[in-house]
């Protein structure tokens, strides 16, 4: 018997339970394709669908709103935000096992230097992604950045009154400030802290390259008063709930917090450390190039703008200076006050040492 209209009517019906979960959607589609159930470029061309993978939380609702939609109505392809977090670990194996199911991954430029030079990523095509409309410096081979984010010192007003915690130095003080801490479980952001705590001076060419034995130690003396947060849920719960009175955290996290009505929860920017965040684009990405038009789409300043006003990621293209209002000012890492007061992170020395020092900052902390 030859009549597959049964066949085709399962294939038809996975595919729609599939249709609002990209990830497991194209999963299905390439298990057809092996099986010569659908054929691999043409099913797949034709669902027009672009996958952008973020961290979640507050990205996963924004992100839509401020360059989904809009590039929806421009192209016509339908795009898709999946949560799960575009980890080093995730992109890798999914480019070895070539089951790629995301197109544009929202990581950092760090992140791109370390996936990049290990053959995990597609260039950066500048023929359709305009280097004109970021800011100098802040792109790479692999990444370019869509917006930019700081760790900054947050401190529960309450506890601390007229006398907050201004610098880390501060922030390693438990005598004169005494409380539980939080940091991040990872070294972006932290070692920088330490090193500032240690009395290097709030600059980018006395901080890099690392002094990393220094920085351990000095995480080493702050541990027993410290958790160290895994997510930036993870951050914000412990602040808003009190059981930290000051952290190292993103300043999105600080922001959301600082607007909750009746907050205690400030921050400053005061040696912060700002980050450029980056598209990246796995080797291999089922949509190919629409992937950088994606990206170009999301230089709009007036997007990036968007983009600060809902979730507070300050704008990496600089024309979206002049376009934001005075009351974003204060939660901006990229106004002009702001970055003064801030070091810029070395993408290319945490790209280079991540990997090994990590390993040494988890035995610091967990020891």
């Amino acid at each position: 018997m030859n009549d597959t209209s049964f066949l085709r009517d399962a294939i038809e019906s996975a595919l729609d339970r599939t249709a609002n979960r990209p990830v497991q959607r194209r999963q299905l589609l390439g298990v057809l394709a092996a099986m010569g159930l659908v054929s691999a470029g043409p099913a797949v061309a034709q669902t027009r669908r672009l996958v952008v993978c973020n961290w979640g939380g507050d990205a996963l609702r924004h992100q839509p709103t401020a360059w989904g939609i809009p590039f929806e109505r421009q192209s016509g392809i339908k795009v898709e935000f999946d949560g799960g977090g575009p980890s080093f670990g995730k992109i890798r194996t999914m480019v070895e096992s070539r089951n790629v199911v995301w197109d544009v991954c929202d990581a950092n430029l760090a992140a791109a230097l370390n996936l990049g030079r290990r053959g995990y990523l597609e260039p950066i095509d500048w023929s359709r992604v305009d280097k004109a409309k970021v800011r100098p410096g802040f792109y790479n081979e692999w990444g370019v950045s869509h917006f930019l984010y700081s760790f900054v010192l947050t401190y529960d007003r309450r506890r601390y009154g007229d006398n907050p915690p201004k610098t880390w130095a501060d922030f390693w003080n438990v005598k004169d400030f005494p409380g539980t801490r939080t940091l991040p479980d990872r070294i972006l952001g932290a070692l920088e802290g330490a090193l500032m705590a240690d009395g290097v001076a709030a600059d980018w060419a006395q901080i890099y390259p690392i002094d990393e034995r220094r920085a351990l130690d000095k995480i080493r003396e702050i541990k027993a008063n410290t958790v160290f947060w895994k997510s930036g849920a993870e951050s914000q719960q412990l602040m808003r709930q009190g059981e930290a009175s000051m952290g190292m955290i993103w300043h999105t996290r600080s922001v959301v917090l600082r607007r909750e009505r009746g907050s205690r929860i400030d921050f400053t920017w005061n040696q912060g450390v700002l980050i450029p965040a980056g598209w990246l684009v796995p080797k291999g990405n089922p949509a190919g190039k629409v992937a950088f038009d994606f990206i170009a789409a999301t230089q709009s300043p007036e997007s990036q703008v968007e983009l600060l006003r809902l979730m507070g990621n300050g704008p990496a293209n600089p024309a979206a200076s002049a376009l934001v209002p005075a009351d974003l000012k204060p939660d901006n890492p990229t106004d002009d006050a702001n970055m003064a007061v801030q070091i810029l992170a070395d993408a290319d020395w945490h790209a280079e040492n991540q990997d090994r020092v990590y390993n040494d900052y988890i035995k610091v902390i967990t020891g």
